[in-house]
């Protein structure tokens, strides 16, 4: 069984896009590539940078985490990529 992470990328304008995967740096390449397999909502918005990652462990919790943090204000999301906060505090 794979483990799963939940990663957050920042664009070029400092907008945070949150996502899961297997392969976090697989993920970010296909992200930055641009290309079929890229997030349509990330395609043109470079240069992007990995602000955040996280190994989650299941699928299910990994999913459960990325919907609450797309509900999230932009302050919390960079309260956790500086640390300031940590994914294990957070209930789902």
């Amino acid at each position: 069984m794979s483990t799963w992470h939940l990663y957050l990328v920042r664009t070029r304008s400092g907008a945070l896009y949150t996502g899961i995967t297997t392969d976090v740096e697989r993920r970010f390449s296909e992200h930055q590539s641009g290309g079929p397999r890229a997030a349509r909502s990330l395609r043109g918005k470079g240069p992007l940078t990995l602000a955040f990652a996280e190994a989650i462990g299941e699928r299910t919790r990994a999913a459960q985490l990325e919907y609450a943090l797309k509900q999230w204000s932009r302050k919390r999301k960079e309260d956790l990529v500086a640390g300031r906060l940590r994914l294990q505090d957070v209930d789902v």
